[in-house]
C-alpha cells in the first residue's frame, strides 16, 4: 500500500525462523493466504457472525482510538472501522509479512487505518495511546511469561479510563469436550493454548492493572470475550511483567 492510502509498515523485522517453533500463532506461506476462508469454511460459515458480533459488543464510538495487537489479515480492523467517523481511527501490530500484506489490501479505502511492522510479545512504546485495545485469538500462542508482557503493552497503551477487549478460549477442561470438539483443539492447537484454558484469565487480568466488567460466550461456551477497564491505581509491578 502506497503512503497515500495511509497504511504503513514500520518498526525492526524480528529474527528469521520462528519466534516461537511450538506455537501456532505465528502463520505463514498458503494458510496465511487463505486464513480468512479457512476459518469460515472450518466454522461452516460461523466465524464471521461471531466477529461481528463481537465487534458490536465492543460499543465501538466514532471517534474511538483502537489498536488491534496481532491484527492479522485486518478483517477484525475493517469491521471496526465501520463504526468509526471523523477522528476515529485504528492502528493494527503484526510482524508477519503476508498477513500485513493482506491487511493492506483489505484497508487500502480506510483513511483511519494503518498497519505497523511490531512485535507485541516484547516491551514497546507506541507514540500515541488509545481508548480501546483488542487481543483475538492472541494470547492462548504465547508462552506464559510472554502473556504478561503483552497485557503489560496494552496497559501502556491505553488512555487512563481505556479498556482491553481479549477474545480467546475459556477456561475449561479439555477431557471434558465431546469427543470430537476435543480431537479438534488437540490436533489444531499448540501446548500453550493447553496450559492458557487451565489459568485463571481474570486473575491474571487483575495482576496487570485490569477490571474485568462484562464477559460474553460463544461456540457453546469455549470461546468468551472479556471487557476489562483499565484501573489507574493498580500499576503493574515489577514482578509482574
Amino acid at each position: 500500500m502506497q503512503e497515500s492510502s495511509k497504511v504503513s509498515e514500520t518498526r525492526a523485522s524480528p529474527p528469521s525462523g520462528r519466534l516461537y517453533p511450538e506455537s501456532k500463532i505465528e502463520i505463514r506461506g498458503p494458510l496465511s493466504r487463505y486464513y480468512d476462508l479457512i476459518m469460515d469454511m472450518a466454522t461452516f460459515g460461523y466465524y464471521t457472525r461471531f466477529i461481528k458480533k463481537v465487534v458490536s459488543w465492543m460499543d465501538i464510538q466514532e471517534n474511538d482510538q483502537i489498536v488491534d495487537l496481532g491484527s492479522g489479515t485486518g478483517r477484525n480492523t475493517c469491521l471496526m472501522a465501520d463504526y468509526l467517523k471523523n477522528n476515529g481511527k485504528i492502528v493494527g501490530l503484526d510482524i508477519g509479512e503476508e498477513m500485513i500484506a493482506q491487511f493492506r489490501k483489505k484497508c487500502r479505502s480506510r483513511h483511519n487505518v494503518r498497519v505497523l511492522k511490531q512485535r507485541i510479545d516484547e516491551p514497546f512504546e507506541l507514540p500515541e495511546s488509545f481508548d480501546k485495545a483488542l487481543l483475538c485469538f492472541v494470547l492462548h500462542g504465547f508462552p506464559f511469561e510472554v502473556q504478561k508482557t503483552i497485557l503489560n503493552n496494552c496497559f501502556e497503551a491505553l488512555h487512563t479510563d481505556g479498556h482491553l477487549f481479549v477474545v480467546d478460549y475459556s477456561e475449561f477442561s479439555i477431557e471434558s469436550l465431546p469427543w470430537f470438539q476435543r480431537i479438534l483443539f488437540k490436533l489444531g492447537e499448540c501446548p500453550y493454548a493447553f496450559e492458557f484454558v487451565e489459568r485463571d484469565l481474570k486473575k491474571l487480568l487483575a495482576e496487570h492493572g485490569f477490571t474485568v466488567e462484562d464477559e460474553t460466550r460463544f461456540f457453546r461456551g469455549m470461546v468468551r470475550c472479556l471487557r476489562a477497564a483499565k484501573s489507574p491505581s493498580s500499576l503493574p509491578g515489577p514482578g509482574k511483567l
